[in-house]
């Protein structure tokens, strides 16, 4: 950039000047209380001494060289300009070799394709047998429609309580069918995890592997006795509980198949159903957090069982209640009888 020529005796006349402004803005001795204000008041100043600042910092520009360059003609080339020369291409930088820009594109896609084969490898089932995989994916339906029926549940109360009223149905009707849908969830969730601990017993009595006796029993008793309190639970909390157990009884069977246990296709075979009946308990609690506040708590298999011995309590209470009663009217009807028969001896 050029600069005038006139910013030399401006700066020289601010650089004298100095001096009296800095009299003239030094403010009289006062106490420490009395100075804090005028700090702040010459705050508003600011903007003027950094004006200064920069009309003395342009003393060390050297305005005979910038002349100079300002006489230089520029050099012109006819030859490089074109209909396209001052375009700047989106996806590709001025300067830089395209060999270079096509090698870094290529080294990303390699990225990509190694994570997609990845995943591909991942899901792979190819070395599933198809009875066991067909059987395995239509045994996870139901979970996932219980799931999946929640979602659009959750999604037509809470349609009903911003609109007035549910898409097919109305929100009593649809609570209604959302406490139907969720013991049956619930219910189906312990039987499949059930069914995964009992598939050691299994192999064991095949003898696959060799035979490992209570170590590999045990976690087909485990697995029966973690899944069906959770029909006690909360419906959250049962959700929740049975998430932990399918990923514990995954953890376990990938540990099986790496020890020899089970065969090299489990792994994955568990991994596929496990993530579907994963994804539908994180879908369900999601529905149900969206209208926690929006219906009515059904009340538990625990809840019945407490309301159960309540009655109870209250059932031998009244009995005793009208025991009580029954022998304090014998008592008075034995000394009426007593009272008689002395008026009658007399």
């Amino acid at each position: 950039m050029i600069r005038s020529g006139a910013a030399g005796p401006l700066t020289r006349a601010l650089k004298a000047a100095r001096p009296s402004l800095r009299a003239s803005t030094r403010p009289p001795a006062r106490s420490p209380a009395a100075l804090r204000p005028s700090r702040l008041a010459l705050t508003a100043f600011k903007p003027f001494t950094t004006s200064l600042q920069r009309y003395v910092a342009a003393d060390h520009i050297d305005i005979k060289r910038e002349k100079q360059v300002a006489k230089t003609p520029l050099e012109r080339h006819p030859e490089e300009v074109s209909t396209t020369s001052s375009v700047h291409e989106i996806f590709h930088e001025q300067g830089v070799d395209e060999s270079e820009v096509k090698e870094k594109d290529d080294d990303m896609l390699a990225g990509v394709k190694h994570d997609l084969k990845t995943v591909k490898e991942t899901f792979n089932m190819s070395e599933v047998p198809q009875e066991a995989l067909y059987i395995g994916l239509a045994g996870v339906l139901p979970y996932m429609a219980t799931s999946l029926s929640t979602v659009y549940l959750a999604y037509d109360i809470n349609h009903a309580d911003v609109h007035g009223s549910g898409l097919l149905m109305d929100p009593s009707t649809a609570e209604i069918l959302l406490h139907i849908i969720e013991p049956l969830q619930i219910g189906y969730g312990a039987v499949i995890i059930s069914f995964l601990g009992a598939i050691h017993w299994g192999l064991e009595w095949a003898k696959y592997g060799g035979t490992h006796g209570y170590r590999r029993y045990a976690y087909g008793v485990i697995a029966p006795a973690v899944a069906w309190p959770t029909t006690l639970f909360p419906i959250e909390s049962a959700l929740i509980s049975q998430f932990l157990a399918f990923t514990f009884l995954y953890y376990y069977d990938a540990k099986a198949v790496v020890k020899g246990w089970a065969p090299s296709w489990y792994t994955t075979y568990r991994f596929v159903l496990t993530f579907i009946v994963g994804a539908s308990i994180v879908a369900s609690l999601i529905g149900r957090g969206e209208i926690a506040d929006k219906i009515n708590k059904l009340p538990g298999p625990a809840d019945r069982v407490r309301a159960l011995r309540e009655s109870q309590m209250q059932s031998l209470a009244e009995e005793e209640k009208a025991r009580r009663e029954r022998l304090a009217a014998e008592e008075e009807e034995g000394g009426d009888d007593e009272e008689d028969e002395e008026e009658e001896e007399e």
